[in-house]
């Protein structure tokens, strides 16, 4: 019987396996604690996050949609209910009616504050306690590189 996994990819394929093992439980732990205290996901928490470094407080739904790797259509489910409870609202291009904006509101931003100081305590917890300072870095040079892999290639490549 041939071997599934050839010999030359067992390595990349262990690699691979830890990487969504940790992906999964790290965002499972983040997650819960984010739903639990302030009624977010990790993936509306990063919607929140990255409106909050926008000049404006804004962002294209089409790019934001790429920033947190989601469909158009999912980023627009998030989005309706992060504009059903004020933390976001819906903006408009003046140039082109076809372009919305998802607008961080003030009600978004106070409660990415009330977040924030419990979610960076348990990244520390779960990352920051249990790797060493070089560790990170390398981990956070290595994830990085394969970060960049949507840059590189398409299906089919």
């Amino acid at each position: 019987m041939q071997q599934l996994i050839p010999k030359t990819s067992q390595g990349p394929v262990q690699a691979l396996g830890h990487l969504l093992g940790a992906h999964a439980t790290l965002t499972r732990e983040l997650s819960a604690r984010l739903v639990e205290e302030h009624g977010l996901t990790m993936s509306e928490y990063e919607v929140l996050f990255l409106l909050s470094r926008e000049p404006e407080h804004s962002m294209r739904r089409i790019d934001l949609s790429r920033e947190v790797r989601l469909s158009p259509s999912g980023i627009t489910r998030m989005l309706d209910r992060l504009e059903a409870t004020g933390l976001v609202k819906k903006g408009h291009c003046s140039q082109d009616a076809r372009v919305t904006y998802a607008v961080l509101t003030d009600a978004g931003m106070k409660k990415l504050h009330e977040c924030a100081p419990a979610h960076y305590a348990a990244i520390e917890r779960l990352i920051g306690e249990r790797l060493s300072d070089e560790e990170v870095e390398s981990l956070s040079g290595l994830l990085g590189r394969l970060s960049d892999l949507d840059d590189d290639c398409t299906v089919g490549d």
